[in-house]
């Protein structure tokens, strides 16, 4: 987390946070990045449920900055296996030059394993990390096919779980009077607890998929703009 950045390797973190939508305008990262509220957003980014953003509140204050950092440290850096040490924390809110540069880095890095880690656990599906500058177009125009199919079978399955959610219930209400039907009913409900679980694990499936479609969508624009910049040097010979 300590390592000096070269140029290439700054300018290619200043590119990926400025594809980040956050709440405010990226102007001087040093004073940016100093309250933490950017740094929770960046990670709320790719991990929607890993971040409450009412809990850091925008400040001047160099105390309440560092309240921020501490939480978001404990909170949420702690699920990526990642720790800034407490004197990092106040270089970074007294908004000392270069102090957050290293540390937003490391997240990243972070941010980058656990999604591999992620996409890992799901069968078929290939992860471009948000550095890689190497993959054809035509390896990620396979994969955003491949992502697209997985996505609509995973809705199509969805649908039909939903479907039958409703015939379930319909057997609940008709045998309901009936002593002979209480243990299928009992049965049936245990399926349908089992069908939701399902649904919940699908529905998280379907999450990740469409975030990965959106990850290979810039990993495209960027190929794109370092595809036309090597044609402008080119231009120039």
């Amino acid at each position: 987390m300590d390592r000096e950045l070269n140029e290439e390797e700054l300018q290619d973190l200043f590119a990926w946070i400025d594809k980040i939508p956050l709440s405010r305008p990226k102007r001087h990262i040093t004073r940016d990045f100093s309250d933490a509220v950017m740094a929770a957003e960046v990670v709320k980014h790719f991990f929607p449920k890993l971040v409450d953003l009412h809990n850091y509140v925008p400040a001047s204050s160099t105390q309440q900055k560092l309240s921020n950092w501490k939480l978001l440290n404990r909170k949420v850096f702690s699920k990526l296996i990642f720790h800034v040490p407490e004197e990092t924390l106040k270089k970074i809110t007294l908004s000392t030059a270069g102090a957050v540069v290293p540390v937003l880095s490391a997240l990243r890095e972070k941010i980058d394993k656990k999604l591999e880690d992620t996409n890992n656990n799901m069968p078929d599906v290939e992860y471009y990390d948000t550095r890689d500058q190497e993959k054809p177009h035509a390896e990620i125009h396979q994969t955003e096919i491949r992502l697209l199919t997985q996505l609509a079978e995973l809705k199509k399955d969805e649908k039909n779980m939903q479907k039958n959610s409703k015939v379930e219930h319909a057997v609940k209400f008709y045998s309901a009077m009936d002593p002979t039907f209480q243990q299928i009913l009992k049965e049936k409900e245990k399926a349908i607890m089992s069908l939701m679980e399902t649904l919940e694990i699908l529905q998280m499936k379907v999450n990740k998929l469409e975030h990965l479609v959106h990850l290979k969508d810039i990993r495209i624009q960027d190929l794109t703009q370092h595809l036309e910049m090597y044609k402008a040097r080119g231009n120039t010979h």
